[in-house]
C-alpha cells in the first residue's frame, strides 16, 4: 500500500526534475556523488551556458613539469594546448589508469617533459559533455581561454624569489592589495601559508575568495603553493578543498627545491586538542603531526636538503612565540628538535596575527622564526624572500607599504 506522504514527495521530486529538464539546467542527470562534492552544480544559471567558473591557475609539481588547473561550470572533457611559440603544437590531458579524465568540472592537467627555465605559452579548453551513456557520448559547446604563458622552474638556477601571504581569512581584497605592494621586483612563485579562509563552506567560496584574486593577480603566469592553516580544517567542505590544489608529492605536506633553496612544508593541523568537543570526535591531528615529524626527519637527511645553500620551512603554526595551546605546543615538541638537529636556516609562519622577526634563541630554537601578520587592516603583511647562492634576504611589508621586518642570511655550505 502506498504511503500518501511518500507519494507526495515523489510527485514533488518528479515535478522538480521535470523543471530542470525544461530549463536545460544541466543537460544531463549528474550522479549523487558529484552533486554532493560540488554543490554549485545543483542549480547553475542556464543563462550562463558553458563557462569557466575560474580562470586557469598554475600549481608547481616538480622538475620539468607544471600543472594547470581551472574550474568549469558543466561536466566536460578538458585539455591544454601548449608550446614554446604562439603556434603551441602540443596537447595534454589527464589520464588515470588508462581512462582520460572527463565528465568532471575541476581540471588538473600536468604538463611534463618541459625544459627548465623555459617560457611556454598555453591555452586551456573544456568541451561540454551533454550526455554520457555506456556506448554514446554527446558533446556540447567548447570554451577556451586566452593565450597565456609561464616559465618553468630551474632547480639548478642561481636565484629564487617568492612572495608569502598568510591569514587572509576570507578577505579576497587583501590578496589583491598585498600583491600591489610587491613593486617591480620579480618573483618565481607565491606561497599561501594557511588560514586563507575562516572555514570551508563550498566551492563558490574557494573560487571567489581565492582562485579569482590569485588568477587575476598572478596565477595564470606564476604558480602558487598552498598549505592548510587550522581554519582550513573546519567546515563541511573541508574534505573537498584538496581537489583545488596540487602539491609536490601529492600530499598536504611536501618538499621541493627551487634554485639554491630547499623548502619543507609542514601541515600543522588544528590548534586545540583532538578531544575538544567542538571537533565532535572527527579529527586526529596528533597522529598526523607525528607522521609528518617522521617524514620531515627523512627529508632532512636527503641529498637535496643537505646540499641546498639554504633550508627554509613553511608552516602555518610557528614552533615558538605562540599562545601555548595544544597544537602549537605539539608542533614545538615534535619539530623544534628536528629543525635544530638538521640545521634549518629559517622558519616562516603565521597564525598568531602578530607579525614579528624572532632571532634564534640558544637552547630553544637555533633558527630564526618569521611570523606574518593578521587579517585586519593595519596588521596584514606581505613577505618577500629572495636568495642566490651566497645570500638570502627576507623583507616584510605592512599593508601600508611600511617595512616592519627583515632578515639576512649568508650561505654556510
Amino acid at each position: 500500500m502506498n504511503n500518501p506522504k511518500q507519494s507526495a514527495n515523489r510527485r514533488s521530486f518528479l515535478k522538480s526534475a521535470a523543471g530542470l529538464g525544461a530549463t536545460g539546467a544541466l543537460g544531463s542527470v549528474l550522479p549523487a556523488s558529484v552533486l554532493a562534492q560540488n554543490p554549485s552544480l545543483r542549480s547553475p544559471d542556464p543563462a550562463k551556458g558553458h563557462v569557466f567558473l575560474s580562470e586557469p591557475y598554475l600549481q608547481y609539481v616538480g622538475p620539468g613539469s607544471m600543472t594547470v588547473m581551472w574550474v568549469a561550470n558543466l561536466p566536460s572533457y578538458s585539455w591544454v594546448e601548449y608550446g614554446e611559440s604562439e603556434s603551441l603544437g602540443q596537447k595534454a590531458h589527464s589520464v588515470t589508469d588508462g581512462l582520460v579524465d572527463a565528465y568532471n568540472r575541476i581540471n588538473k592537467i600536468t604538463l611534463t617533459g618541459l625544459k627548465p627555465g623555459t617560457t611556454y605559452q598555453y591555452r586551456v579548453f573544456s568541451k561540454e559533455i551533454t550526455e554520457f551513456k555506456p556506448y554514446k557520448l554527446t558533446y556540447g559547446n567548447t570554451i577556451e581561454s586566452g593565450l597565456l604563458r609561464f616559465t618553468t622552474p630551474n632547480e639548478q638556477a642561481d636565484t629564487v624569489s617568492c612572495l608569502v601571504l598568510n591569514d587572509v581569512h576570507d578577505r579576497p581584497d587583501t590578496i589583491t592589495h598585498l600583491l600591489s605592494l610587491k613593486g617591480s621586483d620579480p618573483f618565481d612563485f607565491v606561497f599561501l601559508n594557511g588560514d586563507l579562509f575562516d572555514y570551508q563552506t563550498d566551492e563558490q567560496q574557494l573560487i571567489d575568495h581565492l582562485l579569482k584574486p590569485c588568477s587575476a593577480g598572478f596565477a595564470q603566469e606564476k604558480p602558487f603553493l598552498f598549505v592548510r592553516g587550522n581554519h582550513e580544517t573546519r567546515g563541511k567542505y573541508r574534505g573537498e578543498i584538496h581537489q583545488y590544489f596540487t602539491n609536490p608529492q601529492g600530499k598536504p605536506y611536501y618538499s621541493y627545491t627551487w634554485g639554491p633553496v630547499h623548502f619543507t612544508v609542514i601541515d600543522t593541523g588544528e590548534d586545540k586538542p583532538d578531544s575538544e568537543p567542538v571537533y565532535a570526535g572527527i579529527v586526529d591531528f596528533d597522529a598526523y603531526r607525528q607522521e609528518q615529524s617522521r617524514w620531515a626527519d627523512q627529508v632532512m637527511q636527503s641529498a637535496a636538503f643537505r646540499k641546498a645553500k639554504f633550508r627554509v620551512v613553511f608552516m602555518h603554526i610557528p614552533t615558538h612565540h605562540h599562545n601555548n595551546w595544544h597544537g602549537p605546543m605539539h608542533c614545538q615538541q615534535l619539530f623544534t628538535p628536528l629543525f635544530n638537529k638538521h640545521k634549518v636556516d629559517l622558519c616562516i609562519s603565521g597564525h598568531t596575527h602578530k607579525y614579528d622577526v624572532h632571532e634564534p634563541v640558544a637552547g630553544q630554537h637555533n633558527y630564526p622564526i618569521i611570523i606574518g601578520g593578521g587579517s585586519k587592516d593595519g596588521t596584514r603583511t606581505l613577505i618577500k624572500l629572495k636568495a642566490d647562492r651566497k645570500d638570502l634576504h627576507l623583507l616584510m611589508l605592512l599593508d601600508d607599504g611600511k617595512e616592519v621586518g627583515q632578515y639576512h642570511l649568508t650561505a654556510k655550505r
